[in-house]
C-alpha cells in the first residue's frame, strides 16, 4: 500500500516525460490513454518475471518493465523470490538509468530512470522479530534467505525501513482525521524540494555527479569527520557514501535547510543497513 502511494507524492510528469513514456507504450503497442497523461506510471510485476520481461529484449528488442515504469515508479514485492540473474540485471540501469539490449541483429537504448522500491519478509517464514509470533526458521535458512539479495544490489538502495506488525486492533480503532497525512499535502513538500533542487544545481539530488555533490552537499569539518567515522564503523562503500550525502541534502530540502546539519545525516546514515556474514540478520 505504501509504494502503491509513492506515485500519488510525485508531482505530474513535464510535458517532454509524459511523451517520452507515450513513445515507450507506443512501442510495446499499448493504446494510447489521454486519462493518464502526465501521471506517473508505477508498475509492480510478479516475482516470477523473466529477465527479458523486467528488463527488456526479444526480437527486434522491446522495452521492459524498467522503462515502461520510466518516470514513475518500479514495486518489487517479495524481493527474494526473484531469480537472482534477474536482479542483477537492474544493477546497471540503476546507475545509468538506461538499458542497453543486443542481440544479434539489433541493438536499442531504452530509458530506465525509475525510482526502485522493493519489498520482502525479514525471513521465510516471515515473523523474524514479530513479539506475538514467534519464528521457527533456523539461523542459516534466515541468511540464506536474506543473501539472495547481492550486496552490490543492496549498496544501490538508499534507505532500508523495517516496517514492524501493527499491535492488536489498531486497525479497527476509528481514525482521526488529524492522524492522517493526504497525498495532495505530501506532494506540495515533494513539489517545493524539487524546486529548490532544480535551483540549486539544475537537476534532482538522485542525478548529481560526484563532483556536483562535492560542491553541493557541502558539510561543516565536525560533521565531515562524524560521517567518515560513521561510514568506517558500518563498513559503507564508497558508493554509499555519496548516497547517503545525496538522502542527507534531501532531507535538508523537505524541510527547506540550506545547509545540511548533523541530524540530517544521522536520518540518512539511519537508512543505510549493511549485511555481514558474522552479522546477526537485520
Amino acid at each position: 500500500m505504501l509504494a502503491s502511494r509513492l506515485a500519488t507524492i510525485l508531482p505530474e510528469m513535464s510535458e517532454d516525460e509524459a511523451i517520452e513514456t507515450a513513445t515507450i507504450n507506443s512501442i510495446l503497442g499499448n493504446k494510447f490513454d489521454y486519462t493518464k497523461w502526465r501521471l506517473r506510471p508505477f508498475r509492480a510485476p510478479h516475482h516470477s518475471a523473466s529477465s527479458v520481461a523486467l528488463v527488456g529484449g526479444s526480437s527486434p528488442p522491446k522495452p521492459g518493465e524498467i522503462s515502461r515504469a520510466h518516470n514513475g515508479v518500479l514495486f518489487l514485492d517479495e524481493l527474494p523470490e526473484f531469480n537472482r540473474s534477474v536482479l542483477e540485471a537492474l544493477r546497471e540501469p540503476l546507475e545509468s538509468h538506461v538499458v542497453t539490449i543486443s542481440r544479434a541483429a539489433h541493438q536499442a537504448k531504452f530509458p530506465a530512470n525509475f525510482q526502485f522500491i522493493a519489498a520482502m519478509n525479514p525471513c521465510p517464514c516471515g515473523h523474524l522479530g514479530d513479539n506475538r509470533i514467534s519464528c521457527n526458521c533456523r539461523l542459516e535458512q534466515i541468511k540464506r534467505y536474506q543473501n539472495r539479495i547481492s550486496g552490490p544490489l543492496l549498496d544501490r538502495i538508499d534507505m532500508y525501513i523495517e516496517v514492524p506488525a501493527l499491535p492488536k486492533g489498531i486497525l479497527l480503532q476509528p481514525k482521526k482525521s488529524a492522524d492522517c497525512v493526504m497525498s495532495s499535502t505530501v506532494r506540495e513538500r515533494v513539489i517545493k524540494a524539487r524546486e529548490m533542487q532544480l535551483d540549486r544545481a539544475g537537476k534532482l539530488n538522485f542525478i548529481m555527479l560526484n563532483r556536483e555533490i562535492d560542491k553541493f552537499c557541502k558539510i561543516n569539518e565536525a560533521d565531515r569527520v562524524f560521517l567518515e567515522n560513521a561510514i568506517e564503523k558500518m563498513k559503507l562503500s564508497a558508493r554509499a557514501y555519496y548516497r547517503v550525502l545525496k538522502v542527507a541534502r534531501t532531507i535538508a530540502d523537505l524541510e527547506m535547510s540550506e545547509t545540511i546539519e548533523l541530524k540530517h545525516l544521522t536520518e540518512a546514515l539511519g537508512y543505510r543497513r549493511q549485511r555481514h556474514e558474522n552479522d546477526e540478520p537485520f
